[in-house]
């Protein structure tokens, strides 16, 4: 997604940091910019649009200096415009920002009563006017960072200039990933070890709150809590070819920890947050003219599909069928003219879903793809095209793409409602206010990584494992069943918890743990009375719940998970972080080959 370069050097740095951004366009972006240091004040160069609208800026007024921070950004707050680009100036101050600040709006009030103007419409220059004004009355730049950065609330990683500081860069990161460069005369930030590649392959790695102050002779990294700190400087092998695990073991633990920020992306790509509504690409078809949906996809996108069932019939109340894409042409499925055909794929490429979206197409259906690779075979065949944002997804089990799936289908089902009449203007706003509060529940599951580490071994020795759900946690249970199969090779089967007395009941024993995703809520009580059968059988049950449910049901539990507090509509989003961390911690404990598991690939292109 969205990508950051900055030097701190004693050269020319414009052409540097152009190059920087070249390295960083696979993540994706639809505008870009450059700023430096010059006599005590700013220049800059923006452009809307590919780096030749930029590289043409720079030909036609060449840009000095020799300190300097450059963007491609991914629109989220605001259309991808030159004024909306960045980097964005405040006085003193100039900015780069990747992820989203959940809380701008109540800080651009704060600053529009300050007397303050702001010039785009991006959350991100709400950060630059904050600083600035912590400069402006009197701190240094490295005390105005150090205040405003507690009062953000979302994911970011961020490159600070400071007017009449000359040599100064300040990064900071939170759920974004950043990146320290190491050079003899000069130092670097980046959002991956690829941008920097040409330059240095000695990095550091940030972690999570942490700041740093870059300068050509020196780099100081501060904690959360300002504490200075060291972290591991290590031999980077990027190359523009390769993307990074970062200081990550494998890419899949990497993948998990992005999604917050992919999410935010994602989410903000559909909603207009000052409005409170929801905004899908224009399509040559009426929604309001849908009156019945067939989604298809395979494996984790199925999944993802059954919980947009459940989101669209719920809130737009139109009838939808999913089917697997290996056998949806087969069974010669009864498609109505005109009707909507959906289909989930990572890659868009996958063989069985490019199939049977021909038939849909063959049978007069409008299509619709909800894809993470938007020059894919789907994307192109499409009527609507739905971007994910989730970015290169190396590891062959999906996680972010996943969870990037959930919020497009989300915003989707709002889409439908409204257009259908079913949503008012208020019922939108309060569901777009709680899909908005989704990055941050997924930030605070990921702080429970450890504690889910710790009770991993529980697992390992398990022959067999159940999942249980309900409603919307009923695929998720289907995922986390399908996550451990998939990397620690241990059988896993996923039920709806109601079905358990139906059959499934009689493979438990002491020998079976039992994953029961139950967040407090309108269906808490009917899975709780399920896992009580499970636990009067012998049945060992690990809960995932947030603390009022563990409260209530936790007592005698092999062992507890514990997950934020949330409004249903985003339980699945946030639950999906538990599964695939405990999925992750196991193979690992098993020795398992995590990011290759045997006999998988990342995009299965053969029916």
């Amino acid at each position: 997604m969205c990508g950051i370069v900055a030097i701190a050097g004693r050269q020319p740095v414009a052409q540097r940091l152009f190059e920087g951004l070249k390295r960083l366009e696979y993540r994706g972006y639809d505008s870009a910019g450059i700023c430096t240091l010059v006599d005590g004040g700013f220049e800059r160069r923006r452009a809307e649009g590919k780096l030749d609208n930029l590289a043409r800026r720079l030909a036609e007024a060449a840009l000095p200096g020799t300190t300097g921070i450059a963007h491609t950004r991914w629109a989220t707050h605001g259309a991808p415009t030159e004024n909306n680009a960045h980097p964005h100036i405040a006085g003193p101050v100039a900015l780069v920002h990747n992820g989203i600040i959940e809380n701008f709006k109540s800080l651009r009030a704060e600053l529009v009563a300050d007397g303050r103007t702001l010039l785009s419409e991006t959350d991100s220059e709400v950060v630059a006017h904050l600083v600035a004004r912590e400069v402006e009355a009197g701190r240094s730049p490295e005390e105005a960072v150090a205040s405003v950065l507690p009062r953000l609330h979302g994911a970011f990683a961020m490159a600070f200039l400071f007017r009449d500081h000359e040599g100064l860069v300040i990064g900071a990161r939170m759920g974004a990933p950043l990146t320290v460069g190491f050079g003899e005369t000069e130092n670097f930030l980046g959002s991956d070890a690829i941008a920097l590649a040409p330059w240095t392959r000695s990095i550091a790695y940030l972690e999570e709150g942490d700041w740093v102050v870059v300068r050509p002779d020196s780099v100081s990294i501060f904690d959360r809590d300002n504490r200075a700190v060291e972290r591991p400087v290590v031999e980077s092998d990027a190359s523009a070819e390769t993307i990074s695990k970062g200081n990550h073991a494998h890419f899949m633990r990497k993948e998990i920890f992005e999604q917050p920020v992919v999410v935010a992306q994602t989410l903000q790509s559909y909603v207009r947050a000052f409005e409170g509504e929801v905004a899908i690409p224009a399509a040559d078809f009426d929604f309001a003219e849908v009156d019945r949906v067939t989604m298809v996809a395979c494996g984790t996108s199925f999944y993802a599909g059954m919980v947009g069932k459940y989101w669209i019939e719920r809130f737009a109340r139109i009838p939808v069928d999913i089917d697997v894409a290996s056998e949806f042409r087969y069974r010669d499925p009864v498609l109505e003219p005109g009707g909507l055909a959906l289909f989930i794929s990572q890659s868009g490429e996958t063989a069985d879903t490019l199939a049977a979206l021909r038939h849909a197409r063959s049978q007069d259906q409008k299509i619709a793809v909800v894809v993470n690779v938007p020059t894919s075979s789907m994307a192109r065949e499409a009527d609507l095209l739905l971007p994910t944002r989730a970015g290169p997804e190396i590891g062959v089990a999906s996680t972010k793409a996943f969870t990037c799936q959930l919020a497009v289908l989300a915003a989707l089902a709002v889409n439908l409602a409204r257009a259908r009449g079913r949503l008012s203007a208020e019922e939108e706003r309060e569901i777009v206010a709680h899909l908005a509060e989704a990055p941050e529940a997924m930030t605070r599951a990921l702080d429970h990584d450890e504690d889910i580490a710790a009770m991993a071994h529980l697992i390992v020795p398990a022959r067999d494992v159940l999942y249980l759900g309900r409603g919307p946690d009923y695929p998720m249970a289907l995922e986390g069943a399908l996550k451990l199969k998939e990397i620690s090779y241990i059988h896993a089967e996923g039920y709806a918890a109601g079905e358990m007395k139906h059959g499934p009941i009689a493979l438990i024993d002491d020998a079976v743990p039992v994953i029961v995703l139950a967040p407090s809520g309108p269906l808490f009580d009917k899975t709780v009375s399920n896992m009580q059968e499970v636990r009067a059988r012998g049945g060992q049950i690990i809960l995932i719940s947030d603390a009022r449910g563990i409260s209530e049901a936790g007592e005698g539990c092999l062992a507890t998970i514990e997950m934020p507090q949330v409004h249903e509509l985003i339980a699945p989003l946030v639950y999906a972080v538990p599964v695939q961390l405990l999925a992750y911690h196991v193979a690992v404990l098993k020795g398992t080959d995590v990011d290759q598991p045997r006999n998988l690939a990342k995009s299965v292109t053969v029916e």
